[in-house]
């Protein structure tokens, strides 16, 4: 990380410094292990193919199925109680999965970190927006610098520990997250959100936000962000492997594209936010941003030369320019969006409205990459490479479109939304 995002950092309160730094942590430790998690279940346990599916299932449905839990319990005892909870579980978890190698064990480890993930996830964003004030914004940009480094560091230091020993990978992630435990423990102040008064019911808690239709509404239009942002993982390395040459030139293409959406991040997030914010108002921001997302995947139509020298070019260039635009893109988003869910709340029961927004998300790239998978068979039965290229666009424009009109009726006003509990 440079300089500058580093003095950026210093300038904040010590909480949000340490839920940076958090942040950074718990990717680090995440995608130590997980990008070779499958590798140890089908090669050294040998485990069939669905079980594997199951096992790395169980981890994301544990976590995008109890977001909502997660922020509400956030909200009723307090942001730090749930970041320690979360950090403590993942870190059994993920010793777990280095030491058990029974399937109804490694369902439980894998439950386990995924339901960490949802511990932890809107407590740290409810906190920080809660402690960065008025510069929640760029408060938001210094938190995707950080959540980018983790990714990027994570894997390189688990590929290194996974050639000498995939449980050594599990033990040290697992140290990594003892480690932020005790440092939060000690360290991390105690944080509650804005409401005052005895403590709600969950119940309560979740009929105020299913009442807020402006926050439903704008986590609806949001989904598609997501399920175009997930094409880094999914549809982009998929076309790099078939039109790659060979397997070497599509591994190398695979490797570039990380690092270009990571180190872009990176290296031009801050700057990014600073730029749109002298611009435009969120509202905006949001909206160009999405029809960017939308528009990265134009390159992808066009047809990759099949043979001479430009073939290696014509397969690497279009996905690469591809990762840059959509790393571009949700630079421009991310920090108005978190900004705008904050505002959507009114300040209140935010954790819980953070929970709902990832379970909405999580949803929507489910059926996202259902979505996707269907079009690329489709493409290939009419022979219309294009197609789901196409499709991904005009969702992005789609998206753009809907942020657009709920600016335009005022339904992205802050605290236009009234808690149920006030005019009951």
């Amino acid at each position: 990380m440079t300089t500058g995002i580093l003095r950026q950092a210093r300038s904040y309160d010590r909480s949000v410094q340490l839920l940076l730094l958090n942040q950074f942590t718990i990717n680090l430790g995440f995608y130590m292990l997980m990008p070779y998690l499958a590798q140890h279940l089908s090669g050294e346990l040998a485990l069939a193919g669905w079980l594997v599916g199951l096992i790395l299932g169980m981890r994301n449905f544990s976590q995008q199925g109890m977001f909502l839990l997660g922020g509400s319990l956030a909200d009723r005892f307090g942001y730090k109680p749930l970041i320690v909870a979360g950090c403590t579980l993942r870190t059994v978890g993920f010793a777990a999965l280095g030491v058990v190698d029974t399937v109804p064990g490694l369902l439980a480890a894998s439950a386990a970190t995924g339901f960490a993930g949802a511990l932890f996830n809107p407590a740290v964003r409810a906190y920080l927006a809660r402690d960065a004030g008025e510069r929640r914004v760029e408060a938001f940009a210094l938190f995707n610098v950080f959540y980018q480094a983790g990714i990027l560091a994570g894997p390189l230091i688990g590929l290194a520990l996974t050639r000498v020993d995939f449980r050594l990978t599990c033990l040290v992630s697992a140290a990594v997250f003892a480690l932020l435990t005790l440092v939060q423990i000690r360290a991390l102040p105690q944080a509650r959100g804005a409401e005052t008064g005895p403590r709600e019911s969950l119940a309560r808690q979740w009929r105020q936000v299913l009442t807020n239709r402006s926050f439903l509404l704008f986590a609806a239009s949001m989904t598609g962000s997501y399920v175009l942002s997930f094409q880094v993982y999914l549809a982009l390395p998929m076309t790099l492997r078939d039109t790659a040459p060979d397997e070497t030139t599509g591994t190398i293409g695979i490797g570039a594209l990380f690092a270009v959406s990571g180190l872009t991040t990176i290296l031009g997030q801050t700057r990014i936010t600073a730029w749109s914010k002298r611009r435009w108002c969120g509202d905006r921001a949001i909206s160009y941003g999405l029809a960017l997302m939308g528009a990265a995947f134009l390159p992808l139509v066009l047809p990759v030369p099949t043979t001479g020298p430009m073939r290696w070019i014509g397969t690497l260039a279009p996905a690469t320019i591809c990762g840059l635009l959509l790393a571009l893109a949700t630079m421009l988003v991310y920090p108005f969006e978190m900004d705008t869910i904050v505002a959507l709340a009114g300040d209140r029961l935010v954790a819980t409205h953070y929970g709902l927004y990832n379970t909405v998300c999580g949803i929507g790239i489910t059926a996202g990459n259902l979505f996707t998978g269907a079009a690329f068979d489709a493409a290939r039965h009419a022979g219309t490479p294009a197609l789901p290229w196409l499709l991904l666009t005009i969702l992005g424009l789609v998206c753009a479109g809907a942020v657009h009109l709920l600016s335009r009726s005022g339904r992205l006003t802050p605290q236009r939304w009234k808690p149920a509990a006030a005019t009951a």
